[in-house]
């Protein structure tokens, strides 16, 4: 809870965001190269993936990087440029990608929750491109409920899909292929782009993959990957979240009370005891074993059940137990992780088999940041920097430098505009993002954004995390638990952990209160006025 003497500066915050208004519209940079090094217009290759943190990307230097655990996506990135600030509007899968297509934030898009039904009808970069001559292809996770629209052709998995023998969904019909999702979505692609090499047409691909969403299935090939080694563990394991608002302390995603040893990690029940259940419970990759073929199904075993078995006899508990199933879930997390890099790599070698990768964008990107174990925490949705980051590589040979960097903040809400203006394609003038061009040289124009907005709404719904918004500087965050009528304020150049809420220290409360007016008025720009 806030401290009791912060109740005077809490209404005096209120009162600004009730009043504080503006209607700037954000602006579309003049692109810096027309056409593509061979004097025709690109050829864009996104690739996503689902809940991939940057912690466990090598490129961007984390925790996790001594492990290697990208070798591919790195590659990528030291032939392109890596955005370290890098945000999304909304830390949630299906909201996430409802921005990305629409280039507009989720409570104009229509689409602010998961289990919400996107409006295919709406205006979408995929469309636009289309009209400009692109042909465009949508493969793997879509989430959006809707059957996608604006693509030639389209071969997604309904909802979450699977990570074994998935079901598909094309215009023609559904069927289920036999395989490892991250693998089939891979096939699919260059399937298709074998189909299209020979177009005069240039082309979009989005390439979406299930992996590494929970419950974390990895490929038959990755099961022993890293058996015989413990990954770092983050300082913050046993944070107790005393210095937060009452939110993170309602919120159901620790490692310790919410990640259940037989629905997400695989150790079946003693004596076929019923295992705990409750709101945060994800049953889908227990339901996905039992539809494995025996040959799959003996691999896993073979895998598992001697590690389970030693788990049970070590008769493990408190903080032995939490790091135990700490290290079970983020190796498994990272055995998926690694079938999205291969699949990265598989692609970008077919464009260098082909010819095809002088005149080819290839973004590598996934719809959030993710929890490892930070703050004893798995899952997304909070405003805080593990969730709130997300990565974007971008690879564009003569036009992106290779190796780059760039500290510009950007967020989702700023892929539509930037593929379509990379297109020559025109950039809507109601697209609430700003194209990227101009900060892919690696400096960023004065006039860029200083901050970015963000906002979550799923609540109640799973992992119990309350409805917030905020403003991101490149130094300060500023959140609203507008429900709890609840402030968090944190210095990130002092406390990049945002370990200590100095909401209300009297050393802050002028820069306190010029954020507050700064949010209001980019949560008018934002046309939120709920």
């Amino acid at each position: 809870m806030l401290p009791s003497s912060r109740p005077r500066l809490l209404t005096s915050l209120t009162t600004l965001l009730a009043c504080a208004a503006a209607t700037t519209t954000a602006a579309t940079a003049a692109p810096t190269q027309e056409d593509g090094p061979k004097g025709s217009r690109p050829n864009i290759l996104f690739i996503f993936s689902d809940d991939h943190a940057t912690d466990a990307i090598g490129a961007y230097g984390g925790r996790l990087a001594e492990v290697d655990p990208t070798p591919r996506i790195d590659q990528l990135a030291s032939e392109g440029m890596v955005f370290r600030r890098s945000f999304c509007t909304n830390s949630i899968c299906g909201p996430s990608r409802a921005v990305i297509l629409t280039g507009k934030h989720s409570h104009v898009n229509g689409f602010q929750q998961n289990g919400n039904r996107f409006d295919g009808g709406q205006p979408t970069f995929p469309k636009m491109l289309k009209k400009a001559g692109y042909t465009t292809a949508m493969i793997g996770k879509w989430h959006l409920g809707s059957d996608p629209q604006g693509f030639d052709y389209w071969d997604v998995l309904p909802g979450q899909g699977a990570y074994y023998n998935p079901r598909l969904k094309r215009a023609e019909g559904p069927r289920v292929v036999e395989g490892h999702c991250t693998d089939i979505v891979t096939d699919l692609a260059l399937e298709w782009l074998e189909g299209n090499k020979d177009s005069d047409q240039p082309w979009l691909l989005m390439c979406q993959h299930k992996a590494p969403h929970r419950t974390w299935m990895p490929a038959a090939r990755h099961l022993d990957l890293y058996a015989d080694s413990d990954l770092p563990v983050p300082d913050t394991l046993f944070d107790q979240h005393a210095d937060n608002s009452s939110a993170a302390a309602r919120s159901e995603m620790t490692i310790a009370e919410h990640m259940y040893l037989f629905y997400d990690l695989f150790v079946p029940p003693v004596e076929g005891a019923d295992p705990k259940k409750g709101g945060s419970l994800d049953a889908s990759g227990q339901r996905n074993i039992d539809r494995m073929t025996p040959e799959q199904r003996a691999l896993w075993d073979a895998a598992y059940g001697p590690r389970n078995a030693a788990f049970r006899a070590a008769d493990l508990e408190g903080e032995d137990l939490v790091r135990w199933k700490y290290q079970r879930y983020v190796k498994n997390y990272l055995r998926c992780v690694r079938g999205v890099d291969e699949s990265v790599g598989r692609l970008v070698d077919w464009l260098a088999a082909n010819g095809l990768d002088e005149n080819t964008i290839v973004i590598y990107s996934s719809d959030q940041g993710f929890y490892l174990g930070d703050h004893g925490w798995y899952d997304k949705r909070w405003m805080y920097e593990e969730s709130l980051e997300m990565p974007f590589i971008i690879r564009w040979p003569g036009v992106v430098p290779a190796g780059g960097a760039s500290d510009a903040l950007i967020q989702n809400l700023d892929y539509a505009p930037t593929f379509l203006e990379a297109a020559g394609a025109e950039v809507p003038a109601d697209m609430q993002g700003r194209s990227l061009l101009p900060v892919l040289g690696g400096d960023t124009p004065d006039d860029w954004r200083d901050a970015i907005y963000y906002r979550y709404f799923e609540f109640p719904g799973p992992h119990q995390v309350a409805k917030h918004y905020g403003i991101r500087t490149d130094r300060y965050k500023l959140m609203y638990f507008h429900d709890l009528d609840q402030w968090e304020f944190y210095d990130l150049q002092e406390d990049p952990d945002e370990l200590t809420n100095v909401f209300g220290a009297p050393e802050h409360t002028a820069r306190i209160a010029r954020l507050a007016t700064r949010l209001g008025e980019m949560k008018a720009e934002a046309l939120d006025a709920d």
